[in-house]
Parts: structure tokens; sequence; C-alpha cells
């Protein structure tokens, strides 16, 4: 993409009302421009973020087993005072009455929704167990908005929920869904750490909270750093095996991890070696539950078991919430000057900088850079405007693409590029071909 054909409002200062790094990176990048109170529209660099983020949490859920639908953003009323939710929600449930009179609500989540609708499609025992999830919008009416995409009101959010016979069959679910998640967002060069966690209003009593370190974060975490250590990505882990995957997560779990309001500090030092204690604070990414019959009873999602009985199904849930990991990564990974972003979620790979636009030598080296690196699927940002050379380089580092490579005709009169990697600051004079050897690579 030319960048002189590209939609990017840089702000230069600022913003008053960003009181966090990613809420004012964010906004300073045009990735987002907020809209009202807790809502934003996505630009095109920050959709290409989501959905790159998205896709990634779609390929892990994919691999686990679970399989896409799409649900309604508007949900009957009805499902939610069966489930006894209706409620205990308060304020923070948008409530709508249509021309009809019928009370409607913008989905916060959707337990009731794929309850009542897995109830509907399956009888049999035979039809277990089965994950469906979803990628949608959410809306949850935040009694004070703030952080940028952090704590919207309006946000996207993957769901998933499991259905089984049995509590044993819906823990190895709830176990395939934790393992999913360590490779979700290892993939986003990421380090989630989870952590036992309240079951809230969702209900249930197996929960776990996933956080990444940040310096901003909401919570403080202390930890053994043993979580720091496993490659989820090379692991050997079968999710199909019962026990084995049950007896992997059980000795990973075993390790020391706690959030501030349930911290031992004596049992931290008993239980962790001094120098393999870490602390530091983190942000909550995603939230899993297991919460057994909780919706299928109200709801009436019953199967017919082997011995001919029905059964309410055992149920879990799995949220990752898609838009605010855009602000978490940030969060994780950011400097003085701007963003550093993961190569995985990058907009794009590379920033091509010309630094003397419409010079004839460096015009057709950069030209070349282009559409070299176009031809081997690299996603590049052109910048081929006029502009001078600080503001370019400020441009570059502000949103955060792994590489840059700076072309004038200075290095150019000796056959050679600047190739500079954002995340270590490291430059080096490179010919054009190795330049498109080490980026094609």
């Amino acid at each position: 993409m030319r960048l002189s054909r590209y939609f990017l409002p840089i702000l230069r200062d600022d913003p008053k009302e960003a009181e966090i790094v990613s809420h004012r990176l964010m906004l300073r990048a045009g990735m987002v421009r907020q809209e009202t109170a807790g809502i934003y529209s996505w630009l095109p660099l920050g959709f290409d973020v989501l959905k790159k983020v998205e896709q990634i949490v779609r390929e892990e859920q994919n691999r686990a087993g679970a399989i896409e639908v799409l649900m309604p953003t508007i949900q009957s009323a009805d499902l939610w005072k069966k489930s006894g939710r209706y409620d205990d929600y308060g304020k923070e449930m948008l409530r709508i009455t249509d021309r009809h009179d019928r009370e409607m609500l913008y989905g916060p989540t959707n337990e009731e929704m794929i309850t009542d609708m897995f109830r509907a499609g399956v009888q049999s025992y035979k039809d277990l167990p089965r994950n469906l999830y979803h990628i949608q919008w959410k809306f949850r009416d935040e009694i004070r908005p703030r952080f940028g995409v952090m704590r919207g009101r309006e946000f996207l959010m993957k769901d998933a929920y499991s259905f089984d016979l049995d509590e044993k069959a819906a823990r190895h679910s709830y176990n395939k869904m934790f393992l999913a998640y360590l490779r979700t967002y290892q993939r986003m060069g990421l380090t989630a750490v989870p952590m036992k966690a309240d079951t809230g209003p969702i209900g249930g009593d197996l929960s776990h909270e996933f956080l990444i370190l940040a310096d901003t974060g909401e919570s403080e975490v202390f930890f053994d750093r043993g979580y720091l250590e496993m490659d989820w990505q090379a692991s050997n882990v079968d999710p199909d095996d019962v026990d084995g995957l049950q007896s992997t997560i059980d000795g990973f779990t075993s390790l020391y991890a706690a959030t501030d309001e349930e911290h031992d500090a004596a049992q931290f030092d008993g239980r962790v070696a001094a120098d393999r204690q870490v602390t530091g604070r983190g942000i909550e990414v995603g939230h899993i539950f297991y919460f057994g019959t909780k919706y299928s009873e109200p709801l009436g999602c019953h199967v017919q078991g082997p011995d001919g009985e029905h059964v309410a199904v055992h149920s879990g849930s799995y949220g990752v919430g898609v838009s605010r990991l855009v602000g978490a990564i940030i969060e994780a990974s950011h400097d003085e000057n701007g963003i550093i972003w993961p190569e995985p979620v990058a907009p794009f790979k590379v920033g091509l900088i010309n630094l003397k636009a419409g010079d004839e030598t460096t015009d057709t080296a950069c030209d070349a850079l282009y559409d070299g690196l176009r031809a081997a699927g690299v996603e590049v940002l052109y910048d081929d405007t006029d502009g001078r050379a600080g503001a370019k380089f400020g441009t570059m580092d502000l949103i955060g693409l792994p590489w840059q490579v700076i072309a004038g005709p200075r290095g150019l009169a000796s056959g050679t590029v600047e190739l500079k990697n954002r995340k270590t600051g490291e430059r080096e004079e490179v010919s054009i071909e190795s330049a498109l050897n080490r980026l094609t690579g």
C-alpha cells in the first residue's frame, strides 16, 4: 500500500482524553476514532490489526475442534428471564423495546442463546461433545468507559460454548480450550499466565483468567517463572488424550500464580525459589468457565443418554476479548516512540521509506523494493510522500511496523539501503537484493 493513497490520520500531539498508553497511541497512530463514550470506529490501520488478531483466534479455535457460528447482537429478553440473569446483569445491559413492545437486549454475552440453539438441534448423547463459537460485537453499558478499547462499551469478542454429557467430558472440553488459549496468545507474541478466577455472573465452580504482563496492567501478579518457559506451539500435547491433557494442565497450573486479591506472600516464598519469582502487573485477555448445568437445566437443554434417560448437558464458556487484545498488545509492546507490533499481528510487515520522493534514482529503487516485496506476499506500507525525513521516521516508529527499509540518494549511490528492526532498534546497511532476501525469506 502506498501511503499517498492510504487513510492514516496521524495526530502529532497526545490526545488529552487518553489516560493509558494504548489509548494514546491508537488515537495518535490513526487506528481508531472515538464516536461517543466507549464506542470507536476502527480505521484502516487498526482494522488490519483487529483482523489479524481475530484470524489467529479463529484458527486456534478451529484447531481445537470448535465450530464457528454467528449469533445476532440483539437477543430476546425471554431467554434471559428463563435463566434468571435478566435482572442480575443490572444497568450494564442495554435493554430495548421494539415497536411491538417486545423486550429485547443488546447481548453482553450469549450463554442463553447458544444453549437454546443447541437444545433445538441436538437430542442424543451421540451428538456430543460439541463446541460452538462465534466472533461478534457485544455491548456492556459501562458506568465509566475509559482506557480506549481496553474498557469500551462496544467490543469484539470471541465466545465459545462447550456441550458434554457429563462432568468428566465437560472438564476435558475445558482443558482443550485452556490449551487453545495458551497457543493463541503465544502466536501473537504474548505470554499469558492462567490464574484461577471468580466465576462472577457467568456462574459455575471452575474458572481461569489469562493475563499478559504489562506495566499498566489492572492487577498486580505473582507467579513462578515456569509459566514463561513453556513453548505451547512446539508442544506435542495431544488435545484428544483425556488423561494426558489433564496431567499436563495439572502440572502446569500447580506452579504458583495469583493476582494481588488472592496472593499469599508466605506461600509464594515457600513454594517458589527466589530466582524464579516473577512479579509485575497483568492485563486480562481471556476468561474461561465450566458451569455444569447452570443454563441447560432452566432452558431445558437435555439429551437422551446411553441408558435412555434424558439428562441435562454440561457446559462451559470461553471468552477472548478480540478488540481488547489490540490494546493489550500495545500496552505490552511499545517504547517512547510508539507501538512495537509483534510480526504476526502487525498491519504491515515492512515500512518502506523514500527519503527523496521525486528523485528518479530513489523512486526507481523504492519501486523495485515495493514490487519485489509485494510479489513475495510481504505486506508493505510505502511512504512515497514528499514529507520531511524526520516526520517520516517519526510516523514509522509511531505505527510500529516490525521492519523499516530506508532508501535515500546517499546510500543508493553505493548500492545500499538501511534496514531497521523496530523492536531492537538495530540498523544496518545492506544491498537491495539482501534486503529483499531478508524480508521475504
